[in-house]
């Protein structure tokens, strides 16, 4: 028999993945794999590198039991070994553009000041008018969802079960979290463990529309 090339794991992986909807609560992640997919989530892209947003990673139970009616009482919120909750910034400033500029020149061993031609990029788009989708929390919300991305093909590839969750109110977790007046709005949380060994959904066959269809090419 052939071995298993790293093309098909990957897909027998994601194709593994569902959104689980029953987490085992005696079942934890180990401390290095949940390091290794907060560093997958860090290592998202997003437009310039402004990188938009905060992970914030509710370990205390007492408050996730408190964020769970904000959540439509899912019991994947108290259930699962870990949540995260991936959040936006409001908007982008200058000041933003300064941080990206000092964490450029430091990573790459440069000066700030020979990154002018980017620095001029960057204040044009910060400054000069709105960005794509219309308002700033449109276009950081956006940016975020890369993230959760990121962070879901990690978990699959790393053998976890994980479920995006937008069904939550914003208002009341950012109130629970602590966000107001920070500058970042709750945006989508994902949750994150191992399946419990009686959720049906997970025997339900993955339902998707044909290569054919979704694939066009030119």
């Amino acid at each position: 028999m052939p071995a298993t090339t790293p093309h098909q794991t990957l897909l027998d992986q994601l194709g593994w993945r569902y959104a689980t909807k029953k987490f085992d609560p005696a079942r934890k992640i180990p401390s290095d794999l949940w390091a290794t997919l907060e560093k997958a989530a860090v290592l998202a892209p997003s437009s310039y590198g402004y990188e938009p947003w905060r992970f914030v990673v509710v370990t205390t139970p007492a408050l996730r039991e408190k964020l769970k009616p904000a959540a439509y009482n899912q019991a994947q919120v108290t259930d699962a070994s870990h949540l995260i909750v991936f959040c936006r910034r409001e908007s982008i400033t200058p000041e933003d553009t300064e941080a990206l500029l000092a964490r450029t020149a430091k990573a790459r061993g440069v000066s700030v000041e020979s990154l002018s031609a980017f620095r001029g990029v960057l204040s044009g788009f910060v400054t000069g008018g709105k960005p794509p989708g219309g308002e700033w929390t449109v276009y950081t919300a956006r940016q975020t969802y890369i993230a959760l991305g990121f962070f879901l093909s990690a978990a699959a590839a790393l053998g976890i079960d994980a479920c995006p969750m937008e069904g939550f109110d914003p208002i009341q977790f950012d109130e629970i979290l602590g966000l107001k007046g920070s500058g970042y709005l709750s945006t989508v949380m994902a949750t994150a463990g191992y399946r419990a060994a009686d959720d049906k959904y997970a025997t339900h066959l993955k339902v998707r529309r044909s290569l054919e269809d979704v694939i066009v090419r030119r």
